[in-house]
């Protein structure tokens, strides 16, 4: 009996050729689904496929749906054999991640450039946004209420979208302020244009050429940006990483890398002995505000229009809640060999090891913070070792240094014991952040395990 306790690496635990066919898969998918609302569009036209129905159809008569609120939140159930008094085991992810909003009325011009201004979403590094190829997402409400969907930047033919940075050679004072200073938000604007109309006597040449083109190809009016949506992302696909292909980089692994793993788990889960239920949200980067944030109640209402559809009398959603047990499926940070002193290397993830189990997050005195209890924890690191899954424990860096929220707390606030889950990133928050397919696989693996088995 070996009484210490020591992590492997995944990949001697794992069928190498399994994780990397299901990391191909996961690569089309980030690739393809850079925001909220292609993430709800891709996993709807996927569960559709599978039988599942709109709970909010006049269609609905199944046991498994889907419901969907404004287009950037989508849950998906699948019926156990238990009584739904008995819980339901939720599997939560986000689906937004840090990027550059583009403002209500951004376009400008400024020495012969065509600019958009912006403002960042989410917690950024600014100076890694400077001088990168960019894509263009969203979508725009016309004045005539047709909605114009947006993706520019992405195929070869695409043009993308660049913000400037100044040159070494004038940047002295630029590279003697702290990091955090050298690129201020109000300098995240990406160059449009820089072709002006032929009319000298227009005020705005450069501006107005952009708008000239924008009505000829699409219909934009500049009033209409007022009611749109649009977003810069890194332009490209998710690629592989290393001689041998084992790290995947790509845009957006927080938190897609666990969306993705999670509803895949339930579309492949069999004999589930309890009900469960994959939550995919919005605005977790921004503190899970507003009516697609994680403190809404669009959970309530889904499970109380489910009880009312189904006849079951005498049952609450508040009931079924507190009956019911939670993996926040989020990433953590992987102890980075170059950057080791801000790590208490004892209780921190590696890279390549699993997934990881995080009991509380927070920051400081564990402020903010979600903390699972030993019970929970023993159960779900039980479920883990009896199905074969890689996995570990870490924590978000040192104790005065490090720290970070989750879902987590917004669900324990609804009487759900909940746990965070999920696979450590280096760079995290970065436009290119990296994942291990073995820890993508072993995500996958436990969420399915926590699908299937978990009471």
């Amino acid at each position: 009996m070996n009484i210490e306790y020591k992590t492997k690496n995944a990949w001697l635990l794992l069928d190498r050729s399994e994780v990397m066919n299901f990391s191909e898969q996961y690569k089309q998918f980030i690739t393809a689904c850079k925001t909220e609302r292609e993430v709800v569009e891709t996993v709807k036209e996927n569960a559709i496929k599978r039988g599942y129905v709109d709970l909010f159809s006049s269609e609905y008569n199944s046991n498994n749906f889907l419901a969907i609120n404004n287009k950037k939140n989508i849950f998906i159930f699948k019926k156990g054999k238990a009584p739904l008094e008995k819980g339901i085991n939720f599997i939560v992810a986000h689906i937004d991640s840090p990027r550059v909003d583009i403002k209500q009325n951004p376009l400008y011009e400024g020495f012969d450039v065509a600019m958009f201004k912006t403002h960042y979403y989410g917690g950024i590094k600014k100076y890694q946004w400077v001088t990168l190829p960019l894509a263009l997402h969203g979508v725009i409400m016309l004045k005539d209420g047709k909605e114009l969907s947006v993706s520019i930047g992405e195929s070869n033919e695409d043009p993308v979208f660049v913000i400037s940075d100044l040159l070494p050679h004038l940047a002295r004072k630029q590279m003697e302020k702290p990091v955090k200073e050298a690129i201020v938000g109000e300098s995240l604007d990406p160059i449009v244009g820089s072709i002006p109309i032929e009319d000298e006597k227009e005020k705005n040449r450069f501006k107005k050429y952009i708008l000239n083109l924008l009505h000829k190809e699409y219909g934009i009016v500049e009033e209409d940006f007022i009611s749109s949506e649009l977003t810069l992302v890194p332009a490209g696909p998710a690629r592989d990483v290393g001689f041998d292909r084992s790290v995947l980089t790509g845009y957006g692994h927080d938190d897609k890398v666990c969306a993705y793993t999670a509803y895949q788990a339930l579309f492949n889960a069999n004999d589930l002995e309890k009900s469960a239920m994959i939550l995919l949200m919005d605005k977790e980067e921004i503190g899970s505000d507003g009516i697609t944030g994680s403190q809404s109640d669009f959970l309530e209402y889904a499970i109380e229009k489910y009880i009312k559809l189904k006849g079951i009398k005498e049952l609450s959603a508040r009931e079924v809640l507190h009956n019911s047990s939670c993996l926040s499926a989020d990433v953590n940070a992987a102890l980075d060999p170059l950057y080791r002193d801000v790590f208490e290397e004892q209780n921190s993830a590696i890279f390549g090891h699993g997934i990881v189990i995080t009991k509380f997050t927070g920051s400081g005195g564990k402020y903010s913070s979600s903390d699972a209890s030993a019970e929970l924890v023993y159960k779900v690191r039980s479920l883990l070792n009896e199905n074969n899954v890689p996995w570990q424990v870490g924590e978000l860096g040192k104790v005065d240094i490090g720290g970070g929220g989750t879902i987590a707390k917004f669900m324990a606030k609804r009487g759900i014991e909940t746990i965070d889950a999920g696979p450590a990133l280096l760079s995290m928050h970065a436009p290119f952040e990296l994942a291990s397919k073995a820890d993508i696989y072993s995500s996958y693996l436990a969420y399915k395990s926590f699908i299937e088995k978990f009471e």
